[in-house]
């Protein structure tokens, strides 16, 4: 299993109980075929251009260990995520 580190920004207009069920759903996601390390949230920030019409975005930091095989289902479903405006999924080095 390698390690890996995602940053996934929210839409800031969704509520608190909106982004702890989101870092819920993908934490889950992960723990099926790997292990979630850490999760820290950043809070909102000021994105440094405008995406999806949003000036802001809430960050979220996702440190795991998984199978190659599922970083692919986790993009999918970054992508099918509506509140999901941006997303990056980086290998660690050892």
């Amino acid at each position: 299993m390698n390690k890996y580190e995602s940053v996934i920004i929210i839409n800031p207009s969704v509520e608190e109980e909106g982004i702890k069920s989101l870092i819920n759903k993908f934490s889950d996601l992960i723990n099926t075929d790997g292990k979630v390390e850490s999760v820290e949230e950043m809070g909102k920030r000021k994105l440094a251009y405008e995406v999806k019409k949003n000036k802001e975005g809430y960050y979220v930091l996702i440190n795991f260990e998984a199978k190659p095989t599922l970083i692919v289902e986790l993009e999918r479903n970054y992508r099918i995520t509506d509140e999901i405006i941006k997303f990056i999924v980086v290998r660690k080095e050892k």
